[in-house]
């Protein structure tokens, strides 16, 4: 009998045992990580920079992308607001003569706070002449008031040409407009792939972008329907080496923030590459002691941008990341959550900051040549 009592005693305490988990579980609820937003416990210092140290020149923006053109007004006050000298607009489209809406449209508020990079349309890359014509629509453009040129990543990764293969980013087609833009004195913005976590894998458990990738699938260039990111590099890196007289601004860190060695090396072989910090701190910012060595290095070749709608706000947080040294802040209001990780400031001597904010872009500008 005593038996029975103790084997039920331990059968029933075993139960309970295997149940509290589970009924821990369904207490708290399923968490998906995706929904996973920890406040940190942390303290530590944190710094408001209303206004940079120097006047800013945003080279990375897209003006027309994020609202129409129809928020220039707001833009502007936005930019009063946190010190930002001008803005430069990539959405100049050849495609249907955009850019001269685009540029009726600043002209209208202000040409010297708003500028435009004209944008090549390669839906037209099989016309005979392709190069030649749209080199003489960018002289347009430039006469209008364009300053530079503006290339997107589908060159090289996904645009095709009449034969099914993708147009390389170094296909000679495209060398009358990389020679148009040095004889003119004005520079390339470029942005060639995209993070290193769209590329080198599946969308999974591995992959540090995931919550991007899995709220945006068509992000991903994982797959053999895709060049390698080191391949379309490397066609973007032998454009530098056959135009030397032209001006390359790498977008986004030279589109490959993960490895500043690499980037290093690019600039160190490319005297005509410059790179900008667009829409990258939170890449930069969790590397922050061979961030601050690079940028201090390199302080001649590395602009300021952000890829974001002219907001005081995510400005300021620009100007937190380069000016202080806070620790372990959310870099998100800057641009959007690219990964689950804070950044640290860089504390970069003014010297620098005053190069990054403005002088770099300024000495770009000032090899424009005139028509």
């Amino acid at each position: 009998m005593k038996t029975d009592i103790y084997t039920s005693s331990f059968l029933f305490i075993l139960l309970m045992l295997i149940s509290l988990p589970v009924l821990k579980a369904q207490e708290l609820g399923e968490l998906r990580l995706i929904d996973w937003e920890p406040k940190s416990m942390l303290v530590v210092k944190e710094t408001e920079v209303l206004k940079p140290k120097f006047p800013v020149i945003d080279i990375h923006n897209h003006l027309a992308y994020f609202d129409n053109l129809d928020s220039l007004d707001h833009y502007l006050e936005q930019m009063d607001e946190a010190g930002v000298w001008m803005v430069i607009s990539l959405d100049g489209f050849s495609e249907n003569d955009f850019y001269k809406e685009h540029l009726e449209a600043i002209n209208a508020v202000s040409n010297d706070r708003f500028k435009v990079f004209f944008s090549p349309d390669f839906t037209r890359i099989d016309e005979p002449d392709f190069g030649i014509d749209e080199a003489r629509r960018l002289e347009e453009a430039v006469k209008m008031g364009a300053r530079g040129m503006k290339i997107f990543k589908d060159l090289g990764l996904t645009l095709r040409d009449k034969t099914g293969e993708i147009v390389p980013v170094d296909d000679p087609r495209v060398d009358p407009l990389w020679a148009k833009c040095g004889e003119l004195g004005i520079p390339v913005m470029i942005h060639t792939t995209d993070p290193k976590a769209f590329h080198a894998g599946p969308v999974d458990r591995f992959n540090e972008r995931y919550d991007e990738l899995h709220e945006h699938p068509e992000w991903s260039f994982y797959g053999d329907e895709f060049p390698s990111k080191d391949e379309v590099l490397e066609q973007r890196n032998r454009v530098f080496a056959r135009h030397p007289n032209t001006i390359f601004i790498g977008a986004h860190v030279g589109n490959l923030p993960e490895e500043l060695g690499r980037v290093a090396m690019w600039l160190e072989k490319y005297p005509n590459f410059y790179i900008d910090i667009n829409a990258r701190i939170s890449e930069l910012g969790r590397q922050p002691y061979t961030a601050r060595r690079f940028m201090i290095q390199y302080q001649d070749r590395i602009l300021f941008g952000t890829d974001t709608p002219p907001r005081a706000k995510a400005y300021r947080v620009h100007y937190r990341f380069l000016e202080t040294d806070d620790e372990y802040f959310d870099p998100t209001p800057a641009h959007k959550l690219q990964g689950r990780w804070m950044i640290y400031g860089l504390y970069l001597p003014d010297e620098v900051l005053e190069k990054i904010y403005n002088k770099n872009a300024l000495k770009i500008f000032s090899k424009f040549k005139g028509i």
